[in-house]
């Protein structure tokens, strides 16, 4: 049945109503998930006053293992997200940022207005902007089509059980480019702080049948048997459109760093713990929680993540450690994640969104319609129709893919 927002209330008590047949000690298995995040954060709280909860490995470690070792893998299965540092070259990656500024200041950005809505960041005011909506400049196609980056994706890719009992989900050797945005956060900047949240899908999680299979486990009442890198089902999944809502499977979400930034600096924070998912759906069941509500959940919008309802999961939200140029931050598209309120340090904190979206039928359908919106030099099919940089001087065509690029945009599907 075809996702619907049709009398969305009424939809969320029967589901509930169908759950909790499903699970009629839904209070208890929730006592238990609660009291393993619990101990989850212990571990995490632990691990930040050595270092870091964030696993981070050197890229040339990995790529010289040809992947991820046993124990690291462990690792991010657990943590749910990585840092991979020096996956492309430093001073590369400075002067391609540095391309970008001119790029972007020379085409008169600054000076562009937009009334289009993107119900994600249209809540945000600021003189400047700190999110830009740039997807077409040649250093983020650099970035996109190195082969650095196509490697880290294929190690991440690999974490995933990609196919079973002779069904292929997606092929983690390949990788489909997601064309995202651009952030140059300013020193001083308090507009751009994002609340906890999880991407891909909110209501959906619960209500598009293709999710509750990626989660049938939690919701037939055995959390403990879930496996968050599971792909089956994954590359099935609704959403409803929506500029605030990825549209394609991403095995990992994630960015590279343009410049050196870390705590305190307006980047990101992250709960890394792959048990939060389990925590998040059996929550919305229990009878403290309207009847007509999912904990806040909202179709079109990123799924809330708030004190009101996940209180223990918000004590393991930390600040990923400093990271420089051409370092690369991962995670999970379960995982919950934040953007600082302030930037309070002295330089931009800048960055190009790059996640993983490895080679399957979902993604390789949203690759033709981004391909075209990459001829026309219009926005990424996912986002707000801003359309900025359809005359932009210097924007990037497809003279300046590579042969990997090419296929990785889908010009040799």
């Amino acid at each position: 049945m075809a996702l619907s927002k049709d009398n969305l209330p009424q939809q969320i008590r029967n589901l509930k109503a169908t759950l909790r047949q499903q699970i009629p000690d839904y209070k208890e298995r929730f006592k238990e998930i609660q009291q393993a995040v619990r101990e989850d954060v212990k571990r995490i709280k632990s691990l930040e006053t050595t270092g870091s909860a964030i696993p981070v490995y050197e890229f040339s470690q990995v790529q010289a293992q040809g992947q991820f070792s046993t124990q690291q893998r462990n690792a991010i299965h657990q943590a749910g997200c990585c840092i991979i540092r020096n996956t492309l070259p430093t001073e590369d990656v400075q002067q391609k940022n540095d391309e970008l500024s001119d790029y972007i200041v020379g085409n008169g950005y600054y000076e562009q207005t937009t009334d289009v809505e993107d119900n994600y960041f249209s809540q945000l005011k600021s003189d400047k902007p700190q999110i830009f909506g740039i997807y077409w400049s040649k250093p983020q196609i650099w970035a996109r089509q190195h082969p650095n980056m196509a490697a880290a994706r294929q190690y991440l890719n690999a974490l995933w059980v990609w196919q079973e009992n002779g069904e292929t989900y997606f092929d983690p050797t390949k990788d489909v480019t997601y064309a995202d945005r651009v952030r140059r956060r300013e020193p001083g900047d308090t507009t751009l702080g994002l609340s906890p949240h999880v991407d891909a899908g909110s209501v959906e999680r619960w209500l598009d049948p293709s999710y509750r299979k990626v989660f049938e486990k939690i919701f037939g009442g055995d959390w403990r048997s879930h496996n968050a890198f599971h792909g089956a089902h994954r590359i099935n999944v609704e959403e409803f459109p929506s500029p605030a809502v990825c549209s394609v499977f991403r095995s990992f979400q994630g960015w590279l760093a343009l410049t050196s930034q870390g705590q305190g600096d307006g980047t990101l924070k992250v709960v890394p713990s792959i048990l939060t998912m389990p925590y998040i759906l059996l929550r919305a069941l229990q009878d403290d929680v309207p009847e007509d509500d999912l904990c806040g959940a909202e179709p079109c919008r990123a799924l809330t993540v708030s004190e009101q309802w996940h209180s223990d999961l918000l004590e393991g939200l930390v600040s990923i450690p400093k990271v420089n140029p051409g370092d690369t931050v991962w995670w999970h598209p379960d995982t919950i994640h934040a953007v600082e309120d302030q930037h309070t340090g002295d330089g931009y904190s800048n960055v190009l969104f790059i996640g993983a979206a490895p080679s399957c039928q979902k993604n390789i359908d949203y690759s033709l319609k981004q391909k075209a919106a990459f001829l026309k030099g219009e926005s990424s099919p996912d986002f707000a129709a801003e359309n900025y940089e359809v005359n932009y001087k210097d924007r990037a065509t497809e003279t300046d893919l590579s042969a990997l690029g090419r296929q990785q945009m889908g010009f040799d599907v």
